[in-house]
């Protein structure tokens, strides 16, 4: 379906279990970076452990959390079904966390190159559908997409425009996985999404 349609649902990519551990790993680790903020032995400008999205980002205001480690982990578990899903060679290029609240709202957007081939799993919380175009165009009504906890949809992300209504529930826990084609010009420079390796925050992108 995804060399047609350019996108597939995967059904239990990881178990229902797992990924309330997984959540619950990403809930502990906001609950961390809360109180390391209130009695200021971080910064808010540092992004190491996550951050608070400022007015004017994609979802302002609510904890995200890029090249978490164990969202890093479950990348690399999860290429092998990525790759067999699209039928392609894939290099991992990095993850992205968030805890949506509610009111937040994802606007239509396409993604960078380090998005090329990339997934939206749900983690754990209320249930909150994700839009995508898969004919390509912009501005059309597209076709939503429920997802349970542990299942993910596979899209070509710089493509296919997504978004998500306003979220009418009160938690929900995400996360992007994202990699490029091999065979994709540029692709051999932008593994890891250009760090040394996974795990490191973005600011290591550009670093050898």
């Amino acid at each position: 379906m995804f060399k047609e349609k350019k996108y597939t649902v995967i059904k239990e990519a990881i178990s229902k279990d797992l990924a309330i551990f997984i959540a619950n790993n990403f809930l502990l680790k906001k609950q961390v970076y809360d109180t390391f903020l209130k009695h200021k032995y971080i910064s808010p400008y540092d992004a190491t452990y996550g951050e608070y999205e400022e007015e004017g980002g994609q979802i302002p205001n609510t904890f995200s959390s890029y090249g978490d480690i164990t969202m890093e982990t479950l990348m690399l578990k999860c290429q092998p079904k990525m790759e067999e899903v699209t039928e392609l060679k894939l290099n991992p290029a990095y993850t992205y966390a968030r805890v949506y609240k509610k009111g937040d709202e994802l606007k239509r957007h396409k993604d960078r190159f380090s998005c090329e081939i990339s997934t939206t799993m749900n983690l754990a919380g209320d249930a909150w559908p994700i839009y995508l175009e898969p004919s390509g165009k912009e501005g059309m009504k597209g076709i939503k997409v429920d997802l349970d906890p542990g299942d993910m949809l596979v899209y070509r992300g710089c493509e296919l425009e997504h978004w998500r209504e306003p979220f009418q529930g009160d938690e929900c826990i995400q996360v992007f996985l994202h990699y490029n084609n091999v065979t994709t010009p540029g692709a051999d420079k932008n593994i890891f999404d250009t760090r040394p390796h996974i795990g490191l925050p973005g600011w290591f992108r550009g670093k050898t």
